[in-house]
């Protein structure tokens, strides 16, 4: 047997046919082109949704999901939801389906793993792929996810330079009523300059408590225009910070060691910083609270008192 045939990636005799399984790749598609159905089902290839498939080389992002999901579900079809935050490189909780959208005019099938809306958005292109616009993406996420992880959203929006605060807030002026009043408080507490997701919860629990909100990506510059360093959270006049440090901080002995003398430089210069984990965001919100209510009065702060709305937000163990 000519061992072109025999090659199960597409080159050799396969390389002829209009066949790239670096591709997502329908598998009647491929076995027309000659693939055996056992090798596309092999470990060679990875399932992506039913019927689609892509080579198990191929590092799969947004991009690689979203032309799979494409595949399913027609020529005008383009990609929302969660599937489009991802494409934009943006934060999302995990779902266990793909999402994307037809016109309103169109037949909604129903697939496994995949999820088709009806909409009338207007989609623009994003490497090459149909997508919702950013501020599109974020009002159809508004009745999909929780405040906290709607301004997570915007905030990684804005940090990945695909839309601004302002934008977000006009958009979502221009929401139907069902959703307007949640989705404008959302695109309200959206920032520039967030680095995490972690940093935006943390400012939530801050704010979300009736707590003064502090100032995001605080910068400190040489004389001659050069960075120094930078807090994620802080309270200038007060030489108060918040800093989360993340699971990363502590397996870096570079990050471990820049962390110590940067918080001793801080030190010299009377400042105060307040270290959060994910255990103090996710689990014990009420004594973070608490250790921030303190360092506030002990850096001549006033306080009001607390809002109980974080709890609903924040459960985590709230009488802790």
């Amino acid at each position: 047997m000519d061992k072109r045939r025999r090659d199960h990636r597409g080159r050799g005799t396969l390389a002829r046919v209009t066949f790239d399984p670096r591709q997502p790749f329908l598998l009647g598609r491929a076995t027309r082109a000659g693939l055996p159905r056992r090798a596309v089902q092999s470990a060679t290839y990875r399932r992506l949704l039913p019927g689609v498939y892509v080579d198990a080389r191929v590092k799969v992002d947004g991009r690689v999901e979203a032309l799979a999901a494409l595949l399913l579900v027609g020529a005008d079809a383009f990609i929302s939801h969660h599937q489009a935050a991802r494409l934009y490189g943006a934060v999302v909780p995990d779902t266990v389906v793909m999402h994307a959208s037809i016109p309103g005019n169109r037949h909604r099938s129903r697939r496994p793993e995949l999820t088709v809306h009806r909409s009338a958005r207007v989609p623009t292109r994003f490497r090459g792929v149909p997508v919702t616009t950013p501020e599109d993406t974020f009002l159809d996420l508004a009745g999909h996810l929780t405040l906290v992880d709607l301004v997570v959203l915007g905030d990684s929006l804005v940090r990945r330079g695909r839309t601004t605060p302002d934008r977000l807030v006009a958009a979502a002026e221009s929401a139907g009523p069902r959703l307007r009043r949640a989705t404008l408080r959302a695109a309200r507490l959206v920032r520039h300059g967030v680095d995490s997701a972690m940093e935006t919860r943390s400012r939530l629990l801050v704010v979300l408590a009736g707590l003064p909100e502090p100032e995001v990506n605080v910068c400190f510059w040489s004389p001659d225009g050069q960075l120094l360093r930078r807090l994620d959270l802080a309270y200038r006049a007060a030489r108060l910070a918040l800093e989360y440090d993340g699971r990363q901080h502590a397996l870096s002995q570079a990050q471990w060691e820049s962390d110590v003398a940067r918080r001793e430089e801080f030190d010299a210069e009377d400042w105060r910083i307040v270290v959060l984990l994910a255990k103090d965001i996710y689990r014990t919100p009420a004594r973070t609270l608490d250790r921030l209510v303190a360092a506030m009065r002990k850096a001549g702060m006033e306080v009001p008192p607390l809002s109980d709305e974080w709890r609903r937000h924040f459960p985590g163990h709230a009488t802790a």
